[in-house]
């Protein structure tokens, strides 16, 4: 049996979340869809939209999707819908996973990984993340597990961005981009996306393609060496960095200071030398050891020695997987990227342990 495409949808209380679960779930849109949620309280799926209200923990929906809360905990749920699949009792296609507004996307995503029975049932393609512009800025300074959300995701979804000024939604955006430069970001109006802006993004994909937001980019060229900077950025959150301290990175294009020195960052290496196969294994197994509870999402296309093929690597806090990817083609640069997204990890120790990863 083919495998079954799971969506990961999380985001801030008040995002649109059920709306848009909603409009996928009422939609026409000839696909049979299964949403697991983790609540079910008043917000949710409204009961007129439901077949039955029993409590019977899967819901047929009008439409033929179908809809179950987390009775125990998502493994069994998972195994229970793949089951029912097979036998022939239930017919759907995919399925959405809504978390609680304040859950971690993490353990949900690991899921996936290091679960054998899961792993032969379903492929996770990809986490999405509704952000609130109106509440956004709050949210992020106030809670981790929203910062959480933004680093896991592979797109995000503004809501409510008629609420606020355009200043406010360029800073929310770029702020955003500091936090995960590799999710695109989509204006919505509440919860309003095309099913295929949703479905079959392959964000977990191995591909040979690292999308970077190309602005960030930019920005990285200028940002050479927080070294200068007499303060500690950790413990310093009282001040614009703006003030005392002028090396180019806080002096880019966009006039941007950034007032914020969120916990959740990203950083690019990139290198046109080819990594030592051995060195890069044990240096990378020895980070994501220490540091991989906070390591979200690290994804590269690597140019190593001994292969004229790309190496792709990719994980999620402490699982990593490495793939062969397409042939280097003719006259293509052999250059190394890679970009972490993780939680105050010390990227001069992850940038140091690269280049002398490098043959």
């Amino acid at each position: 049996m083919a495998l079954i495409p799971a969506t990961i949808l999380t985001g801030f209380l008040g995002s649109g979340k059920t709306t848009l679960l909603k409009r996928v779930l009422q939609e026409a849109h000839g696909q049979k869809i299964a949403v697991i949620e983790n609540e079910f309280g008043e917000e949710n799926i409204d009961n007129d939209i439901l077949v039955s209200d029993t409590n019977e923990q899967i819901i047929q929906m009008s439409n033929g999707c179908i809809c179950c809360t987390i009775r125990e905990d998502l493994r069994t749920t998972l195994q229970l819908l793949a089951a029912k699949k097979r036998k022939g009792l239930l017919d759907f296609e995919r399925v959405v996973i809504e978390t609680t507004g304040l859950a971690d996307p993490g353990p949900v995503t690991q899921t996936f990984f290091m679960d054998d029975e899961i792993a032969e049932s379903f492929l996770l393609d990809s986490v999405i993340t509704l952000v609130d512009a109106k509440h956004a800025a709050q949210q992020l300074n106030d809670r981790q597990e929203a910062r959480r959300q933004v680093g896991f995701a592979d797109q995000i979804f503004i809501s409510k961005a008629d609420l606020v000024s355009a200043e406010e939604l360029e800073a929310l955006q770029h702020r955003l981009k500091h936090m995960n430069p590799r999710a695109p970001q989509k204006v919505v109006h509440f919860g309003d996306v095309a099913l295929n802006e949703v479905f079959d993004l392959r964000g977990f994909n191995l591909n040979a393609k690292l999308e970077i937001d190309p602005d960030f980019l930019k920005e990285e060229e200028y940002d050479h060496d927080h070294s200068q900077c007499g303060h500690d950025h950790s413990h310093d959150h009282d001040h614009a960095h703006g003030e005392h301290c002028n090396h180019p990175s806080h002096q880019h294009a966009h006039g941007h200071h950034h007032h914020h020195d969120d916990d959740v960052k990203s950083f690019v290496f990139r290198s046109d030398r080819a990594l030592d196969p051995a060195k890069l294994e044990d240096f990378l197994g020895a980070i994501i050891n220490i540091y991989g509870p906070r390591m979200l999402r690290y994804k590269g296309v690597l140019n190593m020695k001994g292969t004229d093929r790309k190496v792709i690597f990719q994980g999620v806090h402490q699982l990593m997987g490495s793939d062969l990817g397409p042939q280097w083609a003719e006259g293509e640069p052999r250059t190394s990227k890679m970009v972490f997204i993780g939680i105050d990890l010390p990227r001069d120790i992850f940038l140091q342990g690269l280049e002398q990863s490098l043959v």
